[in-house]
């Protein structure tokens, strides 16, 4: 475990560098999943939805990172493809029995708002979700049907709203079976993690931080399967966003046609570069072998790796299980590099930029 200058079982370093209030959103984790989905399962949708053949859900960032999660779990299951598109505009083939679902938490964020007035010029399904903005507005104007929700926290640690609503719509319409039960082992499981890596849990005793510790220093490369594969993509992103560090993920079996063959050049970075492989015991057997052998090719290579496990008893749970988990390590890894979690300030530059006009 490295040395750092921060010592995590400290109360003064959280409140010393989150100024901002990060770790409030992730106590709320299991309750906002409770939250959501009770919420969503109220709402009504129009029953014309019930003929559409295929979902696009356009978003950006952390209020896109919801549809991957959906789409991976429902993959197996799901009577009709659902698509993700981080874009601007909306694909050619949307037709009056697509349903495209438009989130964004800011309602405001430019790629979006391209796809929604484009889907507005079509003949499709629409739903918004949002938790105000132009979006919004636009869309009561146009009575467009709105899942509006009041949650203020930056986008990404209001994923429980981007995520099980979708989930919520798709079983309402019939397009997969029920979740009720495995949203209730969910909201379980993940008050009985928080119990256990929550930031009053020593080092010693702490998953969460023993990881961070593990990955401070490192570039951290986060490997997923099958309804994982989704999960490490939202890993990668809470190390960029949160702990301010570069990130990459990779998925099986993917993965195993071109990434394991680069593991050799450049040699230094083999002592820079940290694995975590994300596993649970919901991954089909192909894909927990491939898991094994990837290990031995990491430890032939000199690579460090971690790996973490998902708990609960269902697909889901262990899913969102394995996103909290994430996000404590990120959050404890921004802590270790004395950083606040909670601004990008970088996105804002950016987008202020995109403001500017062009010569």
């Amino acid at each position: 475990m490295k040395n750092t200058d921060v010592n995590l079982d400290d109360p003064g370093v959280y409140t010393q560098y989150d100024r901002e209030g990060m770790l409030t959103h992730l106590h709320n984790m299991p309750q906002l999943c409770q939250q959501a989905w009770q919420t969503a399962m109220a709402y009504e949708l129009p029953a014309t939805y019930r003929t559409i053949n295929k979902v696009i859900i356009s978003g950006m960032g952390g209020s896109a990172i919801g549809g991957d999660l959906v789409r991976s779990l429902a993959a197996s299951e799901a009577q009709i493809p659902i698509i993700i598109h981080r874009d601007y505009g909306l694909p050619s083939f949307v037709d009056d029995r697509t349903l495209v679902i438009v989130s964004s938490y800011s309602g405001t964020t430019e790629e979006t708002l391209s796809s929604f007035e484009r889907a507005l010029e079509t003949p499709a399904r629409k739903l918004v979700i949002t938790a105000g903005g132009s979006l919004k507005n636009i869309a009561e104007k146009e009575k467009i049907p709105v899942f509006s929700f009041n949650y203020k926290a930056p986008p990404r640690a209001a994923l429980a709203f981007s995520f099980l609503p979708i989930l919520a719509f798709l079983q309402k319409l019939d397009f997969i079976s029920d979740k009720s039960a495995d949203v209730a082992d969910t909201v379980a499981t993940l008050q009985s993690l928080s119990d256990r890596i929550n930031e009053a849990v020593v080092l010693s005793r702490n998953p969460a931080k023993q990881l961070a510790h593990e990955l401070f220093g490192q570039m951290v490369v986060v490997y997923g399967g099958d309804v994982l594969s989704e999960v490490a993509h939202r890993w990668k992103t809470q190390f960029n966003e949160n702990s301010k560090a570069w990130s990459g993920y990779e998925v099986l079996p993917e993965l195993n046609h071109n990434a394991v063959v680069g593991y050799r050049f450049p040699r230094e970075l083999a002592e820079k570069i940290v694995v975590v492989l994300l596993h649970s015991s919901s991954l089909p057997e192909r894909i927990r072998l491939r898991y094994r052998i990837t290990r031995d090719l990491l430890q032939q290579s000199g690579i460090n790796y971690q790996a973490v496990e998902g708990t609960g008893s269902h697909p889901l749970s262990q899913m969102v299980s394995l996103v909290l988990f994430g996000d404590y390590v990120s959050y404890y890894l921004a802590i270790l590099y004395q950083v606040d979690p909670s601004p990008v300030a970088v996105i804002d530059y950016l987008k202020g930029q995109l403001r500017e006009p062009t010569s």
